[in-house]
């Protein structure tokens, strides 16, 4: 059976306007003067509920290589509320702009496209990646386009990201949309998916090989779900890691080989100063977290990789756990920024510590078409109404959510649709 055939979008009427409802569909190309969006602005830094805010403003004008794009639907991710508290840092000390918009991910429509696009069309359904470059120097060109002094997240450090109407991105930010998949499911993976495919098979010569062990912290959030998979569809072995029982028979589920609840242990947060009573209180106990994964792995077969997130809470650990020559890969620091380690089992045991960040093209697409051809399932977990988008946001920075990806509706009126065409049916009736 063919996979994800594109049979073009059938002609519909609708009026054109200067600005539309939310969930309100203009004709197909035609580009309203204003549009509504979530807007944070400098002033309003503080939780979600504070800073984020709708707003009309005007829609983005594009440059030769940008596309404009319908937002059907949006992922939540965490950058959003770090956007919107302006810790570690505000995003108008990056892009100067009045006011930001967050949201980096998205599924939608092509709505209007620069001069010089040319892989693209108006009507093409896709999902967004987050990485952003100028691509004029030598590491868009033959390197790591990630290692590029250009590199930036769109919709975290630029302005324009996915909570509003309308969105501006990069020709070479596209990538088809699984259309197995609802508008709602399609948002809601990109960015938590790609970071997981690099962290396990962009370091080399670390990359995940069949039989390797995993340690993957917070298995049930939205990239720990995408690890348990990956690593289970190239061969590895999951050991996921929760702090909820609740959610064991979840990871489970997703193909991992163990789980351990960390709320058995109590060696979290930073390193206790070394050779003090209280070091040898915390490395009896991270000995005990080493040994349950063991129970998992076997005697002695300490973990190949760990694929760590939350950062200071659980660093210390990580970095005594990993094997030797083993890499421990971060790409966030949800608990908390200053990681601590014990230098000596670093050093002689010669493992790596390896700082990992989105994605670039090419591993965004490898990743995308795993979903495509259906050998990864998006996990999203709640869906959230256009009005309620601080609401998401609130519970993410609570740690409320529940496990998986959360979405929110844009232009989608309703969840459960596929087409543009289901849009336009639902938005009449």
């Amino acid at each position: 059976m063919a996979l994800d055939t594109e049979p073009g979008i059938a002609p519909y009427e609708a009026p054109e306007k200067d600005l539309y409802e939310v969930g309100e569909m203009p004709p197909l190309g035609y580009v309203p003067k204003q549009m509504y969006a979530w807007a944070i602005r400098r002033e309003r830094h503080g939780e979600p509920d504070k800073s984020f805010q709708i707003e009309v403003v005007d829609t983005p004008v594009l440059d030769s290589h940008e596309v404009l794009v319908l937002v059907m639907a949006a992922g939540v991710n965490y950058n959003g509320v770090w956007a919107g508290l302006g810790v570690p840092i505000s995003p108008f000390d990056g892009h100067g702009a009045e006011y930001h918009i967050a949201g980096s991910d998205a599924s939608g429509i092509v709505w209007a496209v620069g001069d010089r696009v040319k892989n693209w069309k108006v009507g093409d359904e896709v999902v967004i990646h987050c990485n952003q470059d100028d691509g004029n120097d030598e590491e868009c060109n033959g390197g790591d386009p990630m290692f590029s002094p250009s590199q930036r997240i769109w919709g975290y450090e630029t302005p324009d990201g996915s909570f509003a109407q309308f969105t501006n991105v990069q020709a070479q930010q596209l990538l088809p949309r699984p259309k197995h998949l609802t508008w709602e499911e399609s948002a809601c993976y990109t960015l938590t998916l790609a970071t997981a495919y690099r962290m396990l098979f962009g370091h080399h010569p670390h990359e995940l090989k069949p039989g390797q062990n995993v340690l993957v912290w917070g298995a049930s959030g939205g990239l720990g779900s995408f690890a348990i998979q990956l690593i289970n569809a190239a061969g590895g072995n999951a050991i996921g890691v929760i702090s909820d029982e609740d959610k064991r028979q979840f990871v489970m589920d997703l193909g991992a080989k163990g789980v351990i609840n960390r709320k058995d242990f109590s060696c979290w947060g930073q390193l206790p100063t070394v050779n003090t009573p209280e070091y040898a209180t915390w490395f009896k106990e991270a000995r005990k977290f080493g040994k349950a994964i063991w129970d998992i792995t076997g005697k002695g077969n300490n973990v190949d990789i760990v694929f760590e997130h939350p950062g200071e809470a659980t660093f210390p650990v990580s970095s005594l756990v990993c094997k030797k020559g083993g890499m421990v890969v971060i790409c966030a620091g949800t608990s908390g920024f200053n990681c601590t380690f014990d230098v000596r089992y670093m050093w002689m045991h010669q493992k790596r510590l390896q700082g990992s960040h989105f994605a670039h093209l090419k591993q965004a697409a490898s990743a995308n078409k795993l979903m495509i051809e259906r050998r990864i399932d998006p996990c999203m977990s709640e869906v959230f109404p256009w009005d309620e988008i601080p609401a998401a946001h609130l519970k993410m920075l609570r740690n409320e959510h529940k496990p998986g990806n959360m979405a929110v509706l844009v232009q989608a009126p309703r969840t459960g649709l596929r087409t543009v065409e289901d849009v336009v049916e639902a938005g009449r009736s």
